[in-house]
């Protein structure tokens, strides 16, 4: 979005990968070190390190006119990047989950969202992508007093989105009825509902998994998925090259999320919410979360009332074509530009961020991802 919006990008960050990453999108990334995923010792070590480096790293580099904090330990590093500068260059703080550790209610809870006040005090934007992000958790305890942009987890398209464009139905012929989980696979109890599910359908209906399986959540994802008859997982995908086609393939997307229930995973809005509404898959989701009331108030989707195999099997067993077509058109109906940013969008996006530069003309932003 930044880069179609004009803005000239600059990106530093930590990797998970052994190596270095050669580039991203294009643009070859400073090499902050790597950080391990769920280990939050050894990512308070990385930063602690990136953080007496980073002077050196940014120096060759001009100053940039914007520094994009994505997450709170970048937001550490964009501070001590300023002061390592010598420079006082505007914060923008963005914030995609509340991470589980913030919200407890004891010294390491306390300790972070103290962290995050005093490292927020003075950001220009905060930008995330939910408002019950902020209902739940910013405003409540006081977090930072920075305007808001929403700038939810939509589809990019590249062309513009007309208001009234339509898509036709191209779902595959049923049964069996297929139920397409992609992106960050994360939720082990997602997996046992489902497999619980379709062992109950017997071949009725199939799920199809694509995307990252977070190992260190179920490290025998795979075998779990090989031993069940009607689950099959067809790896990672490439965005927006495969989205068209892996949701073509589906006729319902499933768009829950357990992995932190109570809290994040209630708050957020998927992109699978979007990507699946974008390319006319039918949304199931639960009643009682974020999600649920986003597609009550569209009018559209299949809201579960509890999170059991007998609740998913009243909701979608006696599905029909016709029940089926009827759930499909009234997702079509919906305004395309509800599921999708274009380049008007990033235009826009970009214009605030010149405004808080405060300089005219097309800027650099020091994108901390």
């Amino acid at each position: 979005m930044l880069r179609a919006g004009g803005a000239r990008i600059t990106l530093a960050g930590f990797r998970r990968t052994n190596g270095p990453v050669a580039e991203i999108e294009g643009v070859e990334p400073i090499d902050l070190g790597a950080t391990r995923d769920g280990r939050f010792a050894q990512r308070i070590g990385a930063v602690a390190k990136a953080a007496m480096s980073i002077g050196a790293k940014l120096g060759a580099l001009p100053k940039p006119d914007l520094m994009i904090a994505r997450n709170l330990e970048m937001l550490a590093l964009a501070r001590r990047a300023n002061s390592a500068l010598g420079a006082d260059v505007p914060i923008v703080y963005e914030c995609l989950d509340i991470h589980r550790l913030v919200l407890r209610n004891d010294f390491v809870g306390r300790t972070l969202r103290g962290a995050e006040r005093r490292l927020a005090r003075d950001v220009k934007l905060l930008v995330t992508s939910s408002p019950a992000f902020i209902a739940n958790y910013f405003e409540p305890f006081g977090q930072i007093a920075a305007p808001v942009e929403l700038i939810e987890n939509k589809y990019f398209d590249t062309a513009p989105v007309a208001a009234q464009e339509g898509f036709e139905d191209e779902s595959p012929v049923a049964p069996p009825w297929r139920i397409g989980w992609f992106g960050a696979l994360r939720c082990r109890r997602s997996l046992e509902l489902l497999a619980d599910f379709t062992r109950r359908q017997s071949g009725r209906f199939e799920v199809l998994l694509r995307g990252r399986p977070a190992l260190t959540e179920f490290p025998d994802f795979h075998a779990f998925v090989d031993a069940e008859p009607w689950l099959s997982f067809g790896g990672p995908y490439r965005n927006p090259e495969d989205m068209a086609a892996i949701y073509r393939e589906v006729h319902f997307s499933w768009a829950i999320d357990f992995f932190e229930a109570g809290q994040n995973s209630e708050w957020l809005l998927p992109n699978r919410l979007y990507e699946g509404c974008r390319f006319g898959a039918v949304p199931i989701s639960m009643a009682d979360t974020e999600t649920g009331r986003f597609l009550k108030a569209q009018g559209i989707g299949l809201l579960l009332p509890e999170a059991t195999a007998d609740g998913i099997e009243a909701m979608l067993g006696r599905m029909d074509q016709d029940a089926y077509r009827a759930l499909k058109s009234r997702v079509l109906s919906r305004n395309p530009r509800t599921w999708s940013y274009d380049r008007s969008d990033c235009l826009a996006f970009v214009d605030k961020l010149r405004g808080l530069a405060a300089i005219p003309g097309s800027f650099a932003t020091q994108a901390a991802a």
